[in-house]
């Protein structure tokens, strides 16, 4: 069915009250989003994103009045010059439409991410060893088009997995695990807070043959030890957090490689990393970084 979508910038205004005066006034969904231009990965599911400047976009039914609907949250906001704009969106599968951007793509020498259907062109796809995995995000995050994948993905590629145990801390979509069992790994372990990357992750690895190698835990169940691949793309935070656990997960003369946090961040992240770990020089790509290191 169509919808009609507002769209606010909330300025000061609080996102969660601006969130739910429109829930209030019958919104069927709500998206908040960066008005600029500020790289912040994901929050935690249930965390409000705390950007410079935030955007909220919500659907109504079709049939909502946008010139009282936009009233009705002036009021609410106590907002009296608080600028609505919209506009009705047409049907379409919602929850599948920003899939049609999605296509093949090839991370370092062999490895690709294809989405279901679409296999690498084959004027790219002619080297003697291409390692293809078939990925459908569904509702969670990892799909190798953010830079913070990225690195990883190429750092795979690159590894020699053969034969590792692999730890996957915040797996989104599964991916990292995935390529890494692709790429010769044994078994891997996926760990996240969202129950929907788990339900993705699972559903990733049955779609490339990988469910008895691959096994998908909350991060709250026990993560194993013994280790000898450990990757883990999240946040800078939880990464400083995290650094004693993830010691102790892995091998000695296990590798381990850090993403989701941006240049500024690399020190503090590298610093807690450094009594366990022996860590290479950053790699960077686009503004964010990947962190290496070898467990002493």
């Amino acid at each position: 069915m169509p919808f009609l979508q507002i769209h606010l910038t909330l300025g000061d205004l609080d996102p969660d009250r601006a969130e739910q005066a429109c829930v209030a006034a019958g919104a069927v969904a709500v998206t908040l989003s960066d008005a600029g231009d500020s790289p912040i990965l994901e929050p935690a599911p249930g965390a409000t994103p705390l950007w410079p400047s935030v955007a909220l976009s919500a659907l109504y039914d079709v049939r909502t009045d946008p010139q009282a609907l936009a009233a009705t949250l002036r009021a609410e906001l106590e907002r009296p010059s608080l600028t609505v704009s919209s506009e009705v969106l047409d049907d379409r599968p919602w929850e599948r439409e920003w899939l049609k951007d999605f296509r093949p793509m090839c991370f370092g020498r062999r490895l690709w991410i294809c989405p279901g259907g679409q296999p690498p062109p084959a004027d790219r796809a002619a080297g003697p060893d291409p390692v293809i995995i078939w990925l459908d995000p569904g509702l969670a995050f990892g799909t190798g088009t953010h830079p913070t994948t990225a690195l990883c993905l190429e750092w795979l590629d690159a590894a020699d997995l053969t034969g590792n145990r692999v730890l996957d801390v915040g797996c989104g979509s599964g991916v990292l695990a995935i390529a890494a069992l692709r790429l010769g790994a044994s078994s891997a372990v996926a760990l996240d807070i969202d129950p929907q990357a788990l339900i993705a992750t699972r559903e990733n690895a049955a779609r490339n043959g990988l469910s008895g190698r691959l096994e998908a835990r909350p991060a709250a169940a026990a993560w194993g030890d013994a280790y000898e691949v450990v990757v883990a793309n999240i946040l800078a935070e939880p990464l400083v957090e995290l650094a004693p656990r993830l010691a102790a997960v892995i091998r000695p003369g296990g590798r381990i490689m850090l993403s989701g946090l941006l240049s500024a961040q690399e020190p503090a992240v590298a610093g807690a990393y450094m009594p366990w770990f022996d860590v290479e020089p950053p790699r960077e790509r686009e503004g964010w970084v990947g962190l290496i290191g070898r467990r002493r």
